[in-house]
């Protein structure tokens, strides 16, 4: 009984390391690195893809996805910490239309810009797999709470 409890133990720690070593990349690494006077929120995004247009294009998606439905909660203070979202489980109640929204070439893309890129600003970490992105992205926030609202998803 004692080797068994004994081989559970190890079996999980090797777990916990692997785990620790590999990272949790099902969340968005997202940072506020200011807000502009239109009210749109300048992020410093990291992302996983295949190759730099597949993590460039994640990076984008996790940008929105983040202000959408849980708000901007690390670096500056002066992004909006709430998310235009606040209704329990909204992706999945609307999963349709934002299975829609999220897809690639979909609608996200007119409510984030690369227009902040900085030189020296883009990093890049490659792992087993994938390669890792960290770019700069501009969030249209009030327009894309505009359409939310044009499409009744929040109210105003």
């Amino acid at each position: 009984m004692a080797k068994k409890c004994l081989t559970l133990m190890v079996l999980l720690m090797g777990l916990l390391v692997s785990f620790g070593q590999s990272g949790d990349y099902s969340l968005p690494e997202i940072e506020c690195m200011g807000v502009e006077g239109d009210g749109s929120q300048t992020l410093r995004v990291w992302a996983l893809g295949r190759n730099k247009v597949d993590a460039l294009e994640q990076a984008k998606k996790n940008a929105v996805r983040e202000v959408i439905f849980k708000g901007i909660r690390n670096g500056s203070k002066e992004c909006n910490m709430r998310p235009l979202v606040y209704e329990v489980n909204a992706e999945e109640k609307y999963q349709y239309y934002f299975n829609a929204f999220f897809k690639d070439d979909g609608d996200y893309r007119q409510y984030v810009t690369m227009e902040d890129r900085r030189p020296m600003t883009n990093k890049k970490e490659n792992t087993k797999t994938q390669v890792k992105y960290g770019v700069t992205v501009r969030v249209l926030r009030a327009e894309l709470q505009q359409r939310l609202i044009d499409d009744k998803i929040i109210k105003p």
